[in-house]
């Protein structure tokens, strides 16, 4: 009786890949956690706040956090210059940043993608249009690009999410096209196109899918940029526009009292910090797992 033949090993699943590769980063792993408690806060923000974050108690304005002398339980993490809850302003701001993040990537990255993968497929004259205006757009520094946007739009937090959007989505063209360009040498590509598959179904359904990875990780790359970037228009007053508890506004609002209460500018600068570090820090691990190039054995 001849044994059973031996059975291959199981393939892990591409989830399961994935994830081996991105717990191997620690830092990683953290800052998905931070990112985690960072969305879970701006959706339950109504909830777990204790007060309204426009409501004002006149009586008890500049209260240091509750840890502090003079501080208290009713108020953890003190007061601003207008007796506005600081813990409750600070979880609604969480909200802003998550929305200003989402809109600005998904607009960015869908025109990007598009563009990118247009001026791939393009004849060379066209292509060399596309990619000089990007370098044009490049080549001005990215605030202060999005800073004229916003002066010529008016300044509100939409306005500043489209001048950002436009501000990045060059970044997403260039790195389309990049990987558009490597793929299109491949023998898929020349199979499809010869088996009679359309330019539109060449584009989105057999080179796109195998151009996501480095997509992927700038865009979560520019989550943190996107919200490091409107954080900087609030603080000049270009943003979103008070009583918007929005952190850069927050710190705009209350930079004058720097010295005499230094909680007011100290919290909403961590929130930024510790949210963008996050966010940067996932952004490592997510190209450390999708890079085949940088996969350790």
């Amino acid at each position: 009786m001849s044994d059973a033949p031996a059975q291959s090993p199981e393939r892990p699943s591409r989830l399961s890949e994935f994830w081996f590769y991105f717990r191997e980063n620690r830092g990683a792993v953290i800052g998905l956690y931070i990112f985690a408690a960072f969305v879970f806060v701006a959706a339950a923000a109504d909830i777990i706040a204790p007060y309204d974050p426009t409501e004002q108690f006149r009586q008890h304005t500049l209260v240091p956090p509750f840890w502090a002398e003079g501080g208290s339980t009713q108020f953890l993490l003190g007061t601003d210059p207008l007796g506005r809850d600081m813990l409750s302003r600070l979880l609604h701001g969480a909200r802003y940043s998550f929305f200003v993040g989402i809109v600005v990537v998904t607009v960015a990255a869908s025109g990007g993608i598009f563009v990118g993968l247009l001026a791939g497929f393009a004849p060379k004259w066209l292509d060399t249009i596309i990619m000089r205006v990007m370098d044009i757009i490049l080549a001005f520094p990215s605030l202060l690009l999005a800073l004229v946007l916003v002066a010529i739009l008016g300044p509100s937090l939409t306005n500043a999410m489209i001048a950002i959007a436009i501000v990045l989505q060059p970044h997403y063209v260039r790195l389309t096209r990049a990987s558009v360009m490597g793929e299109l040498q491949k023998d898929y590509v020349t199979a499809a196109r010869v088996a009679g598959a359309g330019l539109f179904r060449r584009m989105f359904i057999t080179v796109l899918p195998n151009c996501l990875a480095p997509i992927i990780v700038q865009a979560a790359l520019s989550f943190s940029t996107a919200i490091l970037d409107a954080a900087a228009l609030g603080f000049l007053g270009m943003g979103a526009q008070p009583p918007t508890p929005e952190w850069g506004t927050m710190l705009a609002e209350s930079r004058e009292f720097i010295l005499r209460a230094w909680w007011v500018v100290t919290f909403p600068g961590l929130a930024i910090l510790i949210t963008v570090l996050a966010i940067n820090l996932m952004g490592d691990g997510l190209r450390d797992a999708l890079d085949p190039k940088l996969k350790r054995s």
